[in-house]
């Protein structure tokens, strides 16, 4: 007999934690949560190529995922399922078709990090026995939490008596910005009434809740590769075109990119690598980069210039670069009406002691495509927040979550649904304060 999911948040999310798979390769990820979307019961489930197009993805490894797939084999993983999934399409999206109401979508993220879990007694999932159990990947960032609180809003409507139609996004590739798009572009978004996406903790303790973010950054992930021609660095050095000396002035000169006047921009080179002995002029050159700003438009100039920036300090020194856009985000704020909902929600649940109608988010999420797609298509739409006490920040070894905001997560994403359904249609608020 199937044991509730609200029954075992604990122990669901302790499971997910235990194997973590970055973004498109959550193999077992993706099959051990339509084993439990399958036992909830729902109208349609789609799977990997049947919840978007394939094409539409961005960031998708050369390489590597045969090993995850492999893996996720070992583990037990249902073998349709990963057929379905070879060549790195994971995720699923979950639908209840529940007669008249409101459409609502419910995006949760579901891919890990390139992260060594901490070993340290002191780090609770070592210290009772849930750690990672892949080496080098780490569910750093709560989405261990987020696809427990995806599934266990999903029973509890599904036991209800909803009327209207939900629909749960279990993205992939969050964290390289490559999911959103694809399930953005599929047929499950269309003709969404309301679009509610979520996050753990991000500096907000347990026991608060914010309605709605404002202010994320648009984002673009940048690949560059320069290529030069080798020498022997003491006989011939006059005879090389130094791939890593390019790279050096692209790197430095990325970082002299003018700031825009319009609104707070930035730039990193997160990784950089070049040659193959110390007297060898280098060839070959590879950084990986991004760019973001307060705005699509403003991202997009960042974006421009660094690419400008890479190819000019290649020709500088006689090289070739050539720079790929890997995966981009744009911005999308949440909606003023929606935000003002989940406040009403929020404060009405047990254990949440503080609500914050909005908060500036200040980095980049790929559920801002969900958003837009929503926004665009005339529904509402809102990024929320559910704190936890966690004891280091997101994207490091010790990074924990407070599992009492389990449930507050649960609480707070079924009344909001269930309030959606009652109020629909929540109308917008115009620029002069009137509905329209």
């Amino acid at each position: 007999m199937h044991e509730p999911v609200r029954d075992r948040l604990v122990s669901l999310r302790r499971r997910l934690h235990r194997h973590p798979e970055p973004a498109w390769r959550e193999f077992y990820t993706t099959a051990r949560l339509v084993d439990e979307i399958r036992a909830i019961g729902v109208d349609e489930l789609a799977v990997g190529p049947d919840a978007y197009d394939p094409a539409d993805r961005m960031a998708v490894p050369d390489d590597d995922l045969e090993p995850w797939l492999e893996r996720a084999r070992k583990r037990g993983a249902d073998e349709d399922l990963l057929e379905r999934m070879a060549g790195g399409t994971t995720g699923a999206v979950a639908v209840l078709e529940r007669g008249d109401g409101p459409a609502i979508g419910l995006r949760v993220d579901i891919d890990a990090l390139f992260i060594e879990e901490s070993t340290s007694p002191e780090h609770d999932p070592a210290a009772e026995g849930f750690r990672s159990e892949i080496a080098g990947t780490m569910h750093a960032c709560g989405h261990d939490a987020h696809m427990t609180w995806g599934l266990a809003a999903l029973e509890a409507i599904a036991e209800s008596d909803f009327s209207g139609r939900l629909v749960v996004f279990f993205q992939p590739a969050e964290e390289t910005g490559g999911g959103g798009c694809p399930m953005a572009k599929s047929e499950f978004a269309d003709g969404l009434d309301y679009l509610l996406a979520i996050h753990v903790g991000l500096d907000h303790p347990t026991g608060e809740v914010v309605a709605g973010i404002e202010k994320p950054l648009a984002m673009c992930h940048v690949d560059a590769t320069i290529e030069g021609a080798s020498a022997h660095a003491g006989k011939a050095p006059n005879e090389g075109a130094n791939a890593m000396h390019a790279m050096g002035t692209a790197i430095e000169n990325a970082y002299g990119i003018p700031r825009h006047a319009d609104g707070m921009t930035r730039v990193n080179i997160g990784k950089a690598e070049a040659g193959t002995a110390s007297n060898v002029i280098a060839e070959h050159a590879h950084m990986e980069a991004e760019a973001r700003g307060e705005t699509t438009e403003l991202m997009e100039f960042m974006k421009r210039r660094l690419e400008r920036t890479v190819k000019s300090a290649a020709n500088m020194h006689g090289c070739r670069a050539d720079v790929e856009i890997v995966s981009e985000s744009p911005r999308a704020d949440s909606d003023p009406e929606l935000q003002s909902l989940v406040s009403e929600v929020a404060g009405g649940v047990a254990g949440i002691e503080r609500v914050l109608p909005a908060a500036d988010f200040g980095a980049s999420e790929d559920a801002t495509f969900l958003m837009e797609r929503v926004q665009d298509d005339g529904g509402l739409a809102t990024y929320l927040i559910v704190g936890t006490d966690h004891p280091t920040s997101h994207h490091t070894p010790t990074f924990d979550v407070d599992e009492r905001s389990l449930k507050h997560g649960v609480d707070v994403l079924v009344e909001t649904i269930r309030e959606l359904e009652h109020r629909h249609p929540v109308a917008r608020t115009a620029a002069d304060g009137s509905d329209e």
